[in-house]
């Protein structure tokens, strides 16, 4: 991960100076990929119900829950957060106290948009998802007139230390924009090769800027780099509901996300998040 930090770029950025090559959003205009995802998430949901039937019947042995019951779906609230073991597209990596004292890291969020691959080229990469920088696109005078006019009252947000920024669109699961990469259902994201097709969906109506987050940078690995972070404890992976990443910062809380994710994993995570900082 970029610890050394590196050069901000506003989001026509097209640069990248970490190993990774600039991520793109360029994908198949197929049905395939939206139908998948949407098993996915019943997947992911379903997964959390049994996380969360499992910890109930960690807690009391004596009464075990019928996995299947009604009344054991109802353990699991609107929003939910797990542990799990490797990480996967539209996770979310939670730094650990060893990031205290970092800078770009301490304490932030990053929403995994792509799990990669082994090839160095294609390695992990995501956004940090906590970090608004309270300021406007109109703030940084962009020379990109989509920026400057279609998308001026749009907030910036932190995304990474690696020069190359982009955007994430919540839009309504059942709307196809094969245009788009899609992370999680209701959760889609872009960069700059797919700004003028965003902009013209906004200006036909399908989308709203209000629905669009820009970031400045992300954060990238390669394979072995991310695992090699993860064992050695400065980031645990966690699954988390789509309400708390599709969120709108203008509406949210985002500093504390972190502690709220925290929080939803229970046990030792929650105990962390009400620990103070550690010196760097």
């Amino acid at each position: 991960m970029g610890l050394d930090g590196s050069d901000k770029s506003i989001p026509e950025g097209d640069g990248s100076k970490g190993s990774n090559r600039t991520p793109d959003s360029n994908k198949s205009d197929d049905t395939t990929t939206h139908k998948s995802n949407h098993i996915i998430s019943d997947w992911r949901d379903f997964r959390a119900q049994l996380v969360a039937r499992e910890q109930a019947q960690l807690v009391d042995v004596d009464a075990p829950i019928d996995r299947f019951s009604h009344k054991s779906s109802k353990l699991l609230g609107p929003k939910w957060a797990h542990p799990i073991p490797v990480p996967e597209t539209g996770c979310v990596l939670v730094a650990t106290e060893k990031l205290d004292g970092v800078p770009t890291f301490e304490r932030t969020v990053v929403l995994l948009l792509r799990s990669g691959t082994k090839d160095p080229r294609e390695g992990p990469f995501g956004v940090v998802i906590n970090r608004p920088l309270h300021k406007k696109i109109k703030h940084m005078k962009p020379t990109n007139l989509d920026l400057a006019t279609t998308f001026a009252d749009c907030s910036l947000h932190f995304g990474g230390p690696l020069e190359a920024s982009m955007f994430l669109l919540k839009a309504e699961e059942n709307l196809q924009l094969p245009e788009f990469e899609q992370v999680i259902p209701g959760l889609c994201f872009g960069a700059r090769n797919s700004l003028e097709v965003a902009a013209e969906l906004v200006k036909k109506g399908v989308l709203r800027p209000q629905d669009f987050r820009f970031f400045v940078g992300y954060a990238g690995w390669q394979l072995d780099q991310l695992r090699e972070e993860i064992e050695s404890d400065y980031w645990f992976v966690a699954a988390c509901s789509s309400n708390l990443v599709c969120r709108s910062s203008l509406n949210s809380s985002s500093p504390d996300l972190w502690e709220e994710i925290l929080q939803l994993m229970g046990g030792r995570y929650s105990e962390l998040s009400r620990k103070p900082k550690q010196d760097g």
